[in-house]
């Protein structure tokens, strides 16, 4: 695919003008040659919850009764006004997967995620087989709440089950019981051909055997995907004020090797360090972050990463709900715009591609990166000569060592 001058899509010849000066901008020549352009994807954030959970640090924020409650009208004319600005960036392209995160999405009504939709449609060329995820909690679960998103065009669930035990819900901060994680994943199950648990693991006070009661529950839900994360103690979390007496570091990893059986005797495979499917069920959109595929990220403190001809941008957005809206509705939503360091690029790329148990090809990080394959030579050797990696066929791979100790692996790429 050859890399288009992106045209202006603002409609007004003022509006026009600057469009295409702005593309100019991120279209000027460069260090790096990159021949073509990775996947697209659009990341939309809903930033609200009913709570924040203790160990959260996403840029989440509790929702509020009377005149601080949920903006949902409002906010969605923000995304598309934030959108609309960025449309130039990438005229042309097709998105390939949606994903809508939080905060918790699922707060949103299915009309109003309805809305988000068809306005995204109107706005951006979707693959027809375009997977759409959302993030949804048990707390907010009501009967055919779940089916009323698969109306409106969601095509996968993630449900934030992290535990079906009271015992460690409650020590988590979650708002929702056993009896109703229980009850969103058998509708989730029911109304989509494919869905999300999210589950965490090294939880206060949890012992190998309640991990295990916790894996045979999910398990016996039969997912087709399930993301398994350790609970890490985050600074700025409540927990890091008053941290919980968690596993020790050898339970956990025993804990890990357990998750790694039982989820491969039940048909998943772990095909990154925190995402075990079945075939076919792989997640779309975050297979291509690890990839070091594009996203544009709109919405409240929104991540974006994009590529052009000589260069990768990353942006930011506004991170706080209402100075986020104030500024969308402006044209004024991004906070932080930089072009990554060519010095920096190998990490990054490594920092997400080691994720994978396939691993990457040698012609994909040119490709991907705009950098030739002297760039990683030294860090690849060393990574072998440690057993960290192995080689076969233009084609890198973490051995099980290297997913062990994936940090250290990643470590061998920094910039000097």
């Amino acid at each position: 695919m050859s890399i288009p001058i992106v045209p202006a899509a603002a409609p007004g010849a003022d509006a026009e003008s600057a469009a295409l000066q702005g593309v100019q901008h991120y279209m000027r020549p460069g260090l790096l040659q990159l021949s073509s352009l990775p996947p697209l994807s659009l990341y939309i954030h809903l930033p609200w919850c009913l709570k924040k959970c203790p160990y959260c640090d996403f840029n989440s924020h509790e929702a509020r009764t009377g005149a601080d409650a949920l903006p949902e009208a409002r906010y969605l004319d923000a995304l598309m006004a934030d959108l609309e600005a960025a449309l130039p960036l990438i005229w042309g392209r097709t998105v390939h997967s949606i994903f809508i995160g939080g905060g918790t999405p699922s707060l949103f009504a299915p009309q109003s995620i309805d809305r988000l939709l068809g306005d995204v449609r109107a706005r951006l060329r979707l693959e027809p087989d375009c997977e759409i995820t959302l993030e949804a909690n048990p707390g907010t679960f009501e009967k055919d709440r779940f089916r009323a998103y698969r109306a409106a065009g969601v095509t996968r669930l993630s449900v934030g089950v992290q535990s079906f035990d009271d015992r460690f819900l409650q020590a988590l901060g979650r708002v929702h019981d056993r009896a109703q994680a229980l009850a969103a994943v058998e509708e989730a199950r029911d109304a989509f051909g494919t869905f999300n648990l999210d589950i965490m693991y090294a939880l206060p006070g949890q012992t190998i055997a309640d991990l295990e009661q916790d894996m045979r529950t999910a398990l016996a839900l039969e997912p087709p995907h399930i993301s398994i994360y350790h609970l890490t103690i985050e600074p700025n979390t409540y927990f890091a004020k008053h941290p919980p007496a968690v596993p020790e570091d050898d339970t956990a990893y025993a804990m890990l090797d357990r998750i790694t059986e039982m989820t491969g005797a039940a048909g998943l495979r772990r095909y990154e360090v925190s995402a075990y499917a079945r075939d076919g069920h792989q997640c779309v959109h975050n297979t291509n972050y690890w990839q070091f595929g594009d996203y544009l990220g709109i919405g409240a403190g929104a991540h974006s990463k994009l590529s052009f001809a000589h260069r990768v941008v990353r942006q930011v957005r506004l991170r706080d709900p209402r100075r986020y809206m104030d500024g969308a509705l402006a044209g004024r939503a991004i906070a932080q715009d930089a072009d990554v360091r060519r010095a920096d690029l190998p990490f990054e790329y490594m920092l997400n591609a080691l994720r994978l148990r396939d691993g990457f090809t040698l012609q994909q990080f040119m490709e991907r990166t705009g950098l030739p394959l002297t760039a990683i030579a030294r860090g690849l050797d060393e990574a072998e000569r440690k057993g960290l990696v192995s080689r076969a066929d233009g084609q890198v791979r973490p051995t099980e060592r290297g997913f062990d100790f994936l940090s250290d692996l990643q470590e061998l790429f920094l910039a000097d």
